[in-house]
């Protein structure tokens, strides 16, 4: 049994057709059928039934399945290894990224590192925050950037800024006093559009205050959750930096006054895995940028707490 084997075993079990899975690998069919042939001889098992227009996994090919993704998800990561040992301004970096991070990734000096080291290859892997921490669990990516909240166990962590949570509040929908500011209590009783790791957060949010939770589409991502309240299926709630990611039109957007809904974008890695000098220098990047971006805030508020002063008028 060979690598090449249990990639053309698991082109044809995800295919389900063995003619789908040549296409795929960009192969003629015969290759394909002799090298299964030749695995299910070796194994002594028969891995896959074959139908006139399908093909599906026995119990043996679903076991084999199981373990073929793990031996190829580490066979590519000992690739990357080995491929970016050095300085870390050339190879290949696999990174785990949240559909959120728009509004804070790539950050200036990854874009600038990629603009010097043109050889350099980044390979991002997309998914929410719980599918990025399981491709970092199985190897499958260097580093991950997720969201809080999340489970710290097994894993180092660097913090970007705490970002406030927005309400984005449709056509059709009137809530809150202010043109600028929305309390938990304005939000008390109205669909919410919110996204599935802020459930409980919210409802434990809403509970505490007595007030009326009432989360009327809940979606796995916050693009989803975004594009249903922009088409008036609900108030949206969704990280301040995200916005910029997402067109928007015809909502009134609203930072919700709690300071206990926040959350903050972090880079994560396995604690005692080897990490590749490019993911050394990722992360570092982005301890960095994220410092910068904490203090030009910083300097934003101060700037606009003495614009909001009152200035003394001189005595006649």
């Amino acid at each position: 049994m060979n690598l090449r084997q249990l990639e053309y075993f698991m082109a044809i079990a995800e295919e389900h057709q063995i003619t789908a899975a040549a296409r795929r690998l960009h192969i003629t069919q015969p290759p394909l059928s002799y090298e299964l042939s030749s695995l299910e001889r070796e194994l002594g098992v028969k891995l896959i039934e074959r139908g006139p227009r399908s093909a599906e996994l026995t119990e043996a090919g679903q076991l084999l399945y199981a373990r073929a993704e793990r031996i190829l998800s580490l066979t590519s990561a000992a690739t990357r290894e080995v491929k970016s040992f050095g300085q870390g301004t050339s190879g290949t970096l696999s990174v785990g990224i949240i559909s959120s991070s728009g509004g804070l990734m790539p950050t200036p000096s990854m874009q600038r590192l990629c603009r010097n080291y043109p050889q350099l290859r980044l390979e991002l892997h997309e998914g929410n925050t719980y599918e990025v921490l399981d491709m970092l669990k199985r190897g499958e990516v260097d580093v991950g950037v997720v969201r809080t909240p999340f489970a710290l166990d097994g894993l180092n962590v660097t913090y970007a800024s705490e970002e406030r949570m927005l309400a984005l509040i449709p056509k059709g929908i009137r809530c809150g006093k202010s043109p600028d500011t929305i309390s938990l209590e304005e939000l008390s009783g109205q669909p919410l559009v919110i996204y599935r790791r802020f459930e409980h957060l919210l409802e434990d949010l809403f509970n505490e205050r007595q007030l009326t939770f009432f989360p009327a589409v809940v979606a796995d991502d916050a693009r989803t959750a975004c594009v249903w309240s922009t088409r008036g299926m609900g108030i949206g709630l969704v990280p301040e930096t995200f916005l910029a990611t997402m067109k928007h039109g015809g909502t009134t957007n609203k930072i919700v006054e709690c300071p206990e809904l926040v959350t903050r974008m972090a880079a994560v890695w396995r604690k005692g895995s080897y990490l590749p000098p490019l993911a050394e220098r990722f992360i570092k990047m982005f301890e960095n940028d994220c410092a910068e971006e904490a203090k030009a805030a910083e300097a934003m508020k101060a700037l606009e707490a003495q614009e909001d002063t009152p200035q003394r008028q001189p005595e006649a």
